[in-house]
């Protein structure tokens, strides 16, 4: 199974900058890049912010450029989205039953599940007894059989400064509640930090990250306010099949040096 990943796209309306960097221009390249070459994939998955403020000209102009996309897109909410917003501009998008954008999928290779941890007026993460609900109900009715997590908010901490207090505020409930599934974790993709991460939770569940479509920073681990920075337009190849998960990264722009060329001698 292929899946797209893109994260943190940050859409303003058409023409408007953030942090030096025009992400309706950024996303467009990403898209046109996806659809030549990723035609083929079985799923994208937007990993929140997917607009800087939540503004409906901003939704209105995500839902234009995403037309193109010939495979189903599941679109999840960041802390600088509006649920109301989004809601209004994608009407038929898969919400739980208290109206948040939490959805699951049945695949060959385990569920997958998508988690809303948008809290108005939050920049962290927020998980609480209501989606909770929602998630062992998903859990248990996957059975024994591993699932694979797409959120924003990262609910382990990444180490990087800017984030350690706007992470995910739920004293580990979500890593706690997800480690104890009888068929375990496979992976938790996420967004938020702008930046490429991977490693493993003290749970034993392994994670990464993808790294912003818009704006990034120039990483520092212990910078608590980072110089931010723009870069080519990216997005992740993830596969799903019978030896795991794999994530690749790709870069839109990035220019060929040529086949590689062996020298031998001194």
């Amino acid at each position: 199974m292929k899946i797209i990943q893109i994260t943190d796209t940050h859409l303003m309306p058409s023409g408007v900058i953030v942090n030096g960097v025009d992400p309706e221009r950024q996303l467009r390249a990403a898209i046109a890049d996806i659809v030549e070459k990723h035609a083929d994939a079985d799923l994208g998955v937007m990993t929140g912010d997917l607009c800087n403020f939540g503004d409906p000209e901003a939704y209105a102009l995500l839902k234009d450029i995403l037309a193109p996309v010939p495979f189903e897109m599941r679109l999840l909410l960041g802390n600088h989205d509006d649920r109301g917003n989004f809601r209004a501009a994608f009407p038929d998008h898969p919400v739980d039953g208290n109206g948040y954008i939490q959805s699951h999928l049945v695949t060959p290779f385990g569920r997958l599940l998508f988690l809303d941890s948008h809290q108005p007026g939050v920049i962290g993460g927020h998980y609480g007894d209501d989606r909770m609900v929602w998630l062992d109900s998903a859990l248990a009715d996957s059975g024994g059989e591993p699932v694979t997590v797409f959120i924003h908010h990262p609910p382990i901490d990444c180490g990087i400064a800017h984030f350690e207090k706007i992470g995910m505020h739920d004293e580990g409930r979500l890593m706690q509640r997800l480690s104890a599934h009888p068929g375990g974790i496979r992976h938790i993709v996420f967004g938020h930090i702008h930046v490429p991460l991977a490693g493993t939770s003290a749970e034993g569940i392994a994670f990464s990250s993808g790294q912003a479509c818009a704006h990034r920073f120039i990483t520092d681990l212990d910078a608590p306010d980072p110089l931010w920075t723009g870069g080519n337009p990216c997005y992740r190849i993830l596969s799903l099949d019978e030896h795991g998960f794999r994530a690749y990264g790709a870069e839109v722009g990035e220019v060929s040096t040529g086949r590689a060329i062996i020298c031998e001698g001194p």
